[in-house]
């Protein structure tokens, strides 16, 4: 059995071969039986729509049984600490963990285990998951990666997603710029460059959301934010023919992104979305039977 926590941990390899397991699920879009026998917990100590539903769509799809976890009724508000509700799920016959939590590389705490732990997003750490699915949708649409010209245009020092993707994107030899305000910059992922600098040479354009709740109330004003580095009508309309669009989500329309160029044909936001089921039945069954 495996954890997969943190995309440092794969080499160029094992993601094309990650990537070729969750396109093969994709194709055959099928219900299985294979983890009929096995139990898992979702652990979800932050909010989330698209990761949550995902991932009980993968274990449903995989045959998991699964769990409800609701940590606003869990023990954790007596003071319990996650090590000890990990090994609770485990002591009581639990076969696999997947979690989200607030705290950067929750994952260190928890050594003793004995049950696979998959990362579902910590804190402003990593967000490998979400990585694999983005992964997979542009392998879809270009078929390569050697040599694509990806921007990552945001709030970069909250983000996990862009920590993730520029890992595993560079390992793919794809050419991965970072796009941010000064504010929302952080140093040791490289250089910045200007969106209307980088616009016309990029293949994938992929956006981020403002982590508000990350930052409080310093940040820029949303005026600001939008006339530097919104993705508008003019700066779509410069994109190369063959670029796409991609976006995490959740999605402020009208602030990272004009809101209809949300279903722009360019966008691949709602097919991000979609892959993530498959991605993370590749994460599944990844963690049991390796790559």
């Amino acid at each position: 059995m495996n954890d997969f926590l943190r995309m440092a941990d794969f080499d160029k390899t094992s993601l094309e071969k990650l990537i070729k397991k969750a396109l093969i699920f994709k194709q055959e879009n099928l219900f299985y039986d294979t983890y009929k026998d096995k139990i898992i917990v979702n652990l979800f100590f932050e909010d989330s729509t698209r990761t949550r539903t995902s991932f009980e769509m993968a274990e449903l799809k995989l045959g998991f049984k699964t769990i409800a976890f609701n940590p606003q009724t869990s023990s954790t508000n007596k003071g319990e600490t996650l090590e000890d509700t990990c090994k609770t799920m485990q002591s009581i016959g639990v076969n696999a963990l997947v979690i989200r939590h607030f705290k950067n590389s929750f994952y260190d705490e928890l050594k003793d285990l004995q049950i696979p732990v998959i990362n579902a997003g910590d804190g402003s750490g990593e967000h490998p998951s979400q990585c694999l699915l983005d992964l997979l949708t542009i392998k879809e649409h270009f078929g390569y990666f050697d040599g694509l010209k990806i921007a990552i245009i945001g709030d970069i020092s909250s983000s996990r997603v862009a920590k993730s993707n520029k890992i595993a994107l560079e390992k793919l030899g794809a050419k991965v710029c970072l796009v941010a305000p000064n504010i929302y910059q952080d140093s040791s992922l490289g250089e910045y460059v200007g969106f209307d600098e980088c616009i016309k040479d990029i293949d994938v354009c992929m956006l981020l959301r403002i982590q508000h709740e990350r930052h409080g109330d310093e940040g820029l004003s949303l005026s600001e934010y939008i006339n530097s580095y919104s993705l508008n009508q003019a700066r779509y309309e410069k994109l190369k023919p063959n670029s796409i669009i991609m976006h995490p989500a959740p999605v402020n329309r009208g602030v990272e992104i004009e809101s209809h160029l949300v279903e722009s044909p360019k966008s691949r936001i709602f097919t991000q979305m979609k892959n993530g089921v498959y991605a993370r039945m590749a994460v599944l069954d990844y963690v049991f039977k390796g790559v």
